[in-house]
């Protein structure tokens, strides 16, 4: 199999307790428990994305750029067949097991965007976005509406969990978008740093889902930006299945 430079995780065996969390939390079954430990067992098979990565306790696993096998879709979807309750699509994540969304009350941190959406009734909704496309594949790197622009890096998916997303995230921001699971994830980083480097963004929110995929978009924009380094303020939020806003934290690079 062809050799490439290429994200790939990488396993600290000091560190690694071998609980085992890692290798669950791999979808594409990368990783196993070895004698003990938890083991890269098939570089083709090791997607770089680190969905195990918040899964570790211990710290043991990191992301790294070296000479791999070439990431092997096929094999890996064959694999999963073989292995997928009978809910489950083809990719094997847990955020693509079919639910009901209506079955389930909606979550305390819901209440004030339905009170919102009740008191706008009958009120048209007016739209926010600023730029077009929106998809992050699509974007000139030099389009006139990125320079000194503060972004919005989206998940497709918020789009349609988060009830209010145009007034809770776009005004004055440009969005951009993109599937850190089902699209080129490596793609998608090497853009960003030339966005980055080209357009003096001031800031970048980045929305993602709670589904384990959906991390892979946190981790290659904080990649870009250490690429790029450049200073800028990175708000990392994210969102529920059901339009909550789980959690929001904000990181400010700074680089001489």
């Amino acid at each position: 199999m062809n050799k490439f430079i290429r994200p790939i995780i990488r396993i600290d065996k000091e560190k690694c307790d071998g609980c085992g969390l890692c290798a669950t939390a791999c979808h594409e079954g990368a990783i196993a428990i070895v004698d003990g430990k938890a083991r890269l067992i098939s570089e083709s098979h090791c997607d770089g994305l680190g969905d195990c990565l918040g899964e570790c306790p211990r710290g043991a696993i990191t992301i790294e750029r070296r000479e791999a096998d070439a990431y092997d879709e096929e094999a890996v979807r064959k694999a999963q067949e073989k292995k997928l309750p009978e809910k489950s699509l083809p990719c094997g994540c847990p955020g693509t097991i079919a639910r009901s969304l209506k079955e389930v009350p909606l979550p305390d941190l819901c209440e004030e965007a339905e009170g919102k959406a009740r008191e706008k009734k009958g009120t048209p909704a007016v739209s926010m976005l600023a730029n077009w496309p929106v998809q992050l594949a699509l974007v000139p790197v030099s389009a006139p509406y990125l320079k000194g622009a503060s972004l919005v890096l989206a998940a497709d998916c918020t789009v349609v969990a988060c009830p209010d997303f145009h007034d809770r995230f776009l005004e004055g921001k440009i969005l951009l978008m993109g599937c850190p699971k089902l699209d080129d994830a490596a793609s998608y980083e090497e853009k960003l740093v030339e966005i980055l480097l080209a357009n003096g963004i001031e800031a970048v929110e980045t929305v993602f889902m709670e589904v384990p995929c959906c991390g892979g978009l946190v981790r290659l924009v904080q990649s870009a930006i250490e690429r790029a380094r450049v200073s800028v303020s990175l708000t990392l939020t994210k969102v529920g299945i059901h339009g909550a806003i789980l959690g929001k934290e904000t990181i400010r690079y700074r680089f001489a």
